[in-house]
């Protein structure tokens, strides 16, 4: 069995190799002038990320071996993942005090199948065991909650027109808005659907690679790589689910905006002939 350290050794090439990529993505962003919406380039954003990353899990692998022996420990670092989603995952879909909301579609995705797999002893109460796998769930539900947070409110930007007429029409708030945004926001299962789909055709993921290179059979490798699959689909249709219905109550929203209560999307203003609909 190849053993993880030849297959990348950790060693000044790596450091080199690692710096070039790097230098080479932010190269490429800058080039291409690869952009947000509002102008912001991903360059800077590729730059600080790539570094960030480094100097995190440097932290975690010094600190890894140290929590996983008190549960205590274990169970605050569990929470400052979950923290650390929650306020990435909102600050990504809206800038103002609503990005809170985003704890609901995460923990609501994450707590059940987390609760299960220990209830069943599939995953012990054990650092070694708990961090992997809680991590790999909270980060599909961040992305599936980020794609699906910020794709319906770009539609309903985009279409409030037909948001209002199906208001005029007798709808409710979230039921016109759920007509407009629930295809956007479904679109947010696309990655994983797709990654399920092509695994061992077109990639071999993570957790199979690493199951391999720890020693485990083949077999076994599959059987946890499929596990985590199928928890990973589960655990972002519930977090789609829930940001959708947190934007088509007015809950999560962007700036000036969200329905009841006298709030209102950027670009909004009341309209007098639909009794407080969002309209131009």
């Amino acid at each position: 069995m190849l053993a993880a350290a030849a297959l990348l050794p950790v060693n000044a090439t790596l450091g080199v190799v690692l710096a070039v990529l790097l230098v080479a993505a932010v190269g490429v962003a800058a080039l291409a002038r690869l952009a947000d919406g509002r102008e912001r380039g991903y360059a800077r954003a590729i730059a600080v990320a790539g570094l960030r990353a480094a100097v995190q899990l440097a932290a975690v692998s010094a600190l890894i071996g140290w929590v996983v022996h008190a549960l205590p420990l274990l169970l605050c670092f569990v929470l400052l993942m979950f923290a650390v989603a929650v306020r990435t995952a909102g600050r990504r879909i809206t800038e103002n005090g609503t990005w809170r909301w985003a704890a609901a579609p995460i923990g609501a995705g994450v707590l059940p199948v987390v609760v299960v797999l220990l209830l069943t002893g599939l995953v012990p109460l054990k650092g070694i065991a708990l961090i992997p796998v809680t991590g790999i769930l909270i980060g599909g539900a961040l992305t599936a909650t980020v794609l699906a947070g910020r794709r319906a409110l770009d539609e309903l930007r985009t279409r409030h027109g037909e948001v209002e007429a199906g208001m005029a029409l007798g709808l409710l708030d979230r039921e016109a808005r759920l007509e407009i945004a629930r295809p956007a926001a479904s679109d947010a299962l696309l990655p994983g659907l797709d990654q399920t789909r092509t695994v061992g055709l077109v990639t071999l993921p993570g957790a199979f690679v690493g199951m391999l290179l720890g020693g485990a059979s083949p077999t076994l490798a599959g059987a946890v790589q499929l596990f985590v699959l199928v928890a990973l689909m589960a655990v972002q249709a519930v977090a789609v689910a829930v940001t959708l219905e947190l934007i088509a109550r007015g809950r999560l929203h962007r700036e000036g905006g969200g329905g009841r209560g006298g709030r209102r999307w950027p670009g909004f203003k009341r309209s007098s002939t639909l009794n407080g609909a969002e309209g131009e």
